[in-house]
């Protein structure tokens, strides 16, 4: 029987998240930045002595897109995501092709798990009718620990037939409205800064996306860690949803 010692420590939690033409900057930003600075946090010496910073430390935090190529945020500014959604090539330096039917064919499985799977918002018809993207989305799920979304990447996650049922869900206040229109089975609710069903985590407009990831800092690893991640940030972290 292996002992205590002879266990080897728990595979490092990796966090995905998806970039696309029309992304909303703060939304993909924000939560990058949150999951980066908890583990920068977590492997420094005064760090390591809170709650949790064992687990954090090791953190890996990447952005996909569907070919690795660059993307250009919805406020202008090109992105360039680790990789694509086959994992097999590096990002590239060109920017995003125009999608066409014939390249959003479904995906590989990819190589590295997700345990966190985030989708931030923004203008978001493409990546909702892209089936390259809902496939990938489809392959991802069932292994993560968590389905986050950021404003409108609830909209994202829902084209993809991942909030099936009356799940409890938000989004950005001005679209929770044609969020209830086309998915009348779940329950949008108006108020809360972010909504936990389940695994399920989504959030309402933008900077509700940090305060949603630092929460799952809090969840993941431990509140000292997440208040100490809002220190380094100089973050002002409403830690309650309302």
């Amino acid at each position: 029987m292996p002992t205590a010692s002879s266990t080897p420590p728990p595979r490092p939690l990796t966090f995905t998240l998806l970039a696309y033409d029309g992304v909303e900057l703060l939304d993909l930003t924000g939560p990058c930045e949150v999951f980066t600075t908890a583990a920068r946090v977590a492997a420094r010496p005064d760090g390591a002595r809170l709650p949790g910073a064992a687990i954090a430390a090791g953190w890996q935090v990447r952005t996909v897109s569907r070919d690795g190529a660059a993307v250009r945020s919805r406020a202008g500014l090109r992105l360039l995501p680790d990789g694509g959604f086959d994992d097999a090539r590096p990002a590239l330096s060109a920017p995003a092709a125009s999608v066409a039917p014939e390249v959003c064919e479904a995906p590989a499985p990819p190589a590295t798990p997700t345990d966190i799977l985030l989708i931030p918002g923004g203008v978001t018809d493409a990546a909702e009718a892209c089936p390259a993207t809902r496939a990938w989305l489809q392959r991802q799920a069932p292994a993560a620990q968590v389905l986050a979304a950021v404003c409108t990447g609830s909209f994202i996650l829902a084209a993809a037939g991942l909030l099936q049922g009356p799940r409890r869900v938000t989004t950005h206040p001005e679209d929770l409205a044609p969020m209830r229109a086309r998915w009348p089975q779940l329950q949008v609710l108006d108020g809360p800064r972010w909504v936990v069903d389940d695994r399920l985590w989504t959030s309402a407009g933008i900077s509700a996306g940090i305060d949603l990831s630092l929460a799952l800092v809090a969840h993941l690893a431990s509140p000292a860690l997440a208040e100490r991640t809002a220190r380094q940030m100089d973050y002002r972290w409403i830690s309650q949803p309302e």
